[in-house]
């Protein structure tokens, strides 16, 4: 890219992040020119590679789970370093498009204007957010009173206190640190709502409940406080003891971000903009952690303690099914390696099968047992993710697909939207076939049959990068995101899909979704 020239300013920014020249001028070549897209063979679908539960077998999942949660096994992994810019997009646009009188929102709204139209819905409806008492507590204290100003029209106001450093910082803030419920004893953040989860199935049998939160550096000082804030009242509400810990994204993570014609961007005091490489990067955070079974969670994904039963009763499901996976896998690969099975692997390869749903080469029968034998070894020794897979009722999300590899072999994929090329009319509908969706609903097993924890980064695939569309400041631009945690970065991990109900999925990507009634206190 001759056009772009750095600085010295630049190559300085880009020695204190670990970044290099020929890292971001790789990463602006790939948006000037993607070539990252999946070859999609065929959604994955009940049966398959989708399996179903019954009642029968989930009664045995549970006990298997609860065994292995009394040992300790379990830890509870949330990243939770995303803004939540996002979600306040539209109001964010309103707040810095400058003043506005109330009569030109309220005609723009009437003209089908969705960003006027949702500042209205959200005043309109100022009282079933959490945070209510919060902002007109903040409005109070100078003097002011919420509803009159919104009576009075004065919306930019209004927003100045929810958006802005000049009251609740909102549209700054992580989702974690945001109000999501509202309870008779008060709101309660996203943070605490993982919490309470943690409480039900992660707690050991020296009511010990350990989770992990990645966040940005900068929001750090906030979780800490909110946690020392509310921790002591969730211990002695539900008796067990919080072993909570925290981890940034690693700077060296970071990649370039672009205007929608591919230049990179600066913000107002002229540095390169990077950004988190999208939850890829966390497969650092998780590789240092060296976990054993691990629960993954998406941090705006919870719903408030009337509807969590089928949660909690999937949550221990899957975490049950990945331990009688990982046992018979660990068995398995402990025959190979002492040579107990000869030249006889019939009831390892009908379990990758049927359980794993692998599929094996051409020729793969015409083998010598020597191949055979290392082939397996290979294939069976790597990390286990058990993925919760819920109907898909139009909800954005990874999906599952059956992927064709470069050596011709199908292998189970959780695919991104970005990942596919909607160009190809055979892609598009294939894309547009899948039933079902992950909404990061994770448990992973990630330690050999020696106990030992594998090292994560060696099952990446790297040429699983895809593009996003962000918002900086209410500008669109574009991000470069890593091969995604759940994507990518497990593209060669063991994969099994398991039917979950979609009540197990409670998203809040915009401010609206805590108005949907999933969201609101029990009627």
């Amino acid at each position: 890219m001759q056009e772009f020239a750095l600085s010295e300013a630049d190559r300085q920014q880009l020695g204190l992040l670990g970044i290099t020249e020929a890292q971001i001028r790789q990463q602006i070549e790939i948006f000037k020119s993607p070539s990252f897209y999946l070859s999609l063979n065929r959604p994955g679908t009940p049966g398959d590679g989708i399996h179903r539960i019954s009642p029968e077998e989930g009664e045995k999942y549970l006990r298997l789970q609860q065994e292995a949660a009394r040992a300790g096994r379990f830890l509870k992994v949330v990243p939770a370093s995303g803004a939540a810019t996002r979600m306040f997009q539209s109001l964010l646009q309103i707040y810095q498009s400058g003043p506005e009188k109330s009569e030109e929102i309220s005609h723009k709204a009437s003209q089908g204007d969705a960003t006027a139209g949702n500042l209205l819905n959200c005043l309109e409806k100022i009282r079933s957010f959490a945070f209510f008492e919060d902002l007109q507590e903040r409005l109070a204290q100078d003097g002011q009173a919420l509803e009159a100003l919104i009576e009075q029209g004065l919306f930019r106001r209004v927003l100045a206190y929810l958006l802005t450093e000049r009251g609740l910082n909102y549209g700054s803030l992580p989702k974690g640190l945001l109000k999501f419920h509202r309870y008779p004893s008060g709101g309660r953040t996203a943070f605490e709502e993982h919490l309470v989860e943690a409480a039900h199935y992660v707690r050991d049998g020296h009511h010990r409940c350990r989770v992990h939160f990645t966040i940005a550096a900068e929001h750090e000082a906030g979780f800490v406080r909110l946690a020392q804030k509310v921790i002591p009242l969730y211990e002695k509400q539900y008796q067990v003891k919080y072993v909570i810990s925290f981890s940034p994204q690693k700077p060296a993570t970071d990649t370039v971000a672009v205007d929608l014609d591919n230049r990179p961007f600066r913000d107002r005091d002229g540095q390169l903009l990077f950004r988190p490489g999208g939850h890829g990067a966390l497969l650092e955070n998780l590789n240092d952690l060296k976990g054993d079974l691990v629960y993954i969670k998406n941090i705006d994904n919870v719903a408030p303690d009337h509807l969590q039963e089928p949660t909690f009763f999937w949550k221990k499901v899957l975490g049950g099914y990945l331990v009688e996976i990982q046992a018979t896998l660990h068995a398995y690969v402990r025959g190979l390696e002492a040579d107990r099975y000869k030249d006889n692997f019939n009831d390892i390869e009908t379990f990758a099968r049927e359980k794993l749903f692998l599929s094996f080469p051409s020729g793969y029968d015409l083998w010598p047992a020597v191949e055979k034998k290392n082939f397996l070894l290979k294939k069976l020794n790597r990390p286990i993710r058990v993925c919760g897979m819920v109907p898909n009722e139009g909800e954005p999300g990874g999906r599952p697909f059956w992927v064709a590899g470069q050596d011709g072999t199908l292998s189970l994929q959780i695919v991104e939207q970005a990942q596919v090329d909607l160009t190809s009319p055979e892609q598009k509908a294939r894309w547009g076939a899948s039933t079902h969706f992950n909404p990061v609903d994770l448990v992973c097993a990630l330690r050999n049959q020696a106990g030992e924890p594998f090292d994560l980064r060696q099952y990446v695939d790297q040429q699983a990068v895809f593009i996003s569309q962000k918002s900086k400041g209410g500008i669109i631009i574009k991000a470069l995101e890593l091969p995604g945690l759940w994507n990518g970065s497990m593209a060669d991990w063991l994969t099994v899909f398991v039917e979950v109900p979609l009540i197990t999925f409670n998203p809040v990507k915009t401010l609206d979704d805590l108005l949907r009634p999933e969201h609101q206190p029990k009627p």
